[in-house]
């Protein structure tokens, strides 16, 4: 019980016990915050990892398909042309 004062000590009592609770869960809260926070933090760098594979899978089906339309538009008569000359001479 605190010492007696002009408020009456039921009320000084009652604060006093809020204010040891909030003490006695700081450290309880704070590694709550910090798992919380670690737990975000490790989503956000797995998110953004499975992102960059998407955009790199993206980007090489994009150079793979340029590369095989570059390889069928090559023209080809002069290819042929050649192939005549070898073989008819």
């Amino acid at each position: 019980m605190a010492f007696p004062t002009a408020v009456n000590s039921q009320i000084t009592d009652s604060v006093t016990q809020a204010n040891v609770q909030v003490l006695g869960d700081a450290p309880s809260v704070a590694m709550g915050n910090l798992f919380q926070a670690t737990s975000q933090a490790l989503a956000n760098a797995a998110h953004n990892a499975t992102t960059a594979q998407q955009q790199a899978n993206i980007t090489a089906q994009a150079a793979t398909t340029m590369g095989v339309s570059l390889l069928y538009s090559i023209d080809t008569a002069s290819t042929g042309m050649a192939t005549k000359a070898i073989l008819g001479s």
